[in-house]
């Protein structure tokens, strides 16, 4: 190979080497370009207070659900899940305008569910969890009515059956 051919090769190689540099960066900059569409989106800063509905007392290690809700009031996919601290406070920034699905789920409390429309920078939630209440049952009702149901008559005796 002579020394004319050689520098032509490498000369290639390096044409080629920054095109596939030129191509890598352009890859890497398509999706920040994607996503500045998203970034331009009004966020909110989300502060909750979960407390003992009985005493005022904070909630500590509570799971703050939120989920995304549709305009037909359908449940999106994903969401966050946040944890309360020993005060009873979790907060979250970034959350897009529009409407937002909070649950509460906490050990020894029932479950807190509602929809909130997200249309300040900055919202703060002050949720009181109440102790699970007395389940009720058809059964255990009828024990204790007033007017008990009529007790049925013996049925007839079989005449077929001989006397002792």
């Amino acid at each position: 190979m002579t020394s004319a051919s050689a520098l032509l090769t490498i000369s290639r190689m390096r044409n080629t080497g920054l095109i596939a540099i030129f191509l890598m960066i352009l890859a890497m900059a398509a999706p920040a370009v994607a996503q500045k569409d998203a970034d331009n989106e009004l966020t909110s800063w989300l502060h909750f207070t979960i407390l003992k509905d009985d005493n005022g007392k904070p909630v500590r290690n509570a799971a703050v659900i939120m989920h995304p809700v549709s305009s037909k009031g359908k449940q999106g996919r994903g969401g966050m899940e946040l944890k309360t601290d020993a005060e009873g406070k979790s907060n979250f920034d970034g959350v897009p305008y529009g409407a937002l699905r909070v649950q509460v789920l906490a050990q020894g409390f029932q479950t807190y569910g509602e929809d909130f429309e997200v249309n300040k920078p900055t919202m703060e939630f002050t949720i009181k969890l109440k102790r699970p209440q007395g389940q009720f049952s058809v059964y255990d009702d009828r024990a204790k009515e007033s007017n008990p149901p009529p007790k049925q008559d013996a049925p007839p005796p079989d005449p077929e059956k001989k006397p002792n």
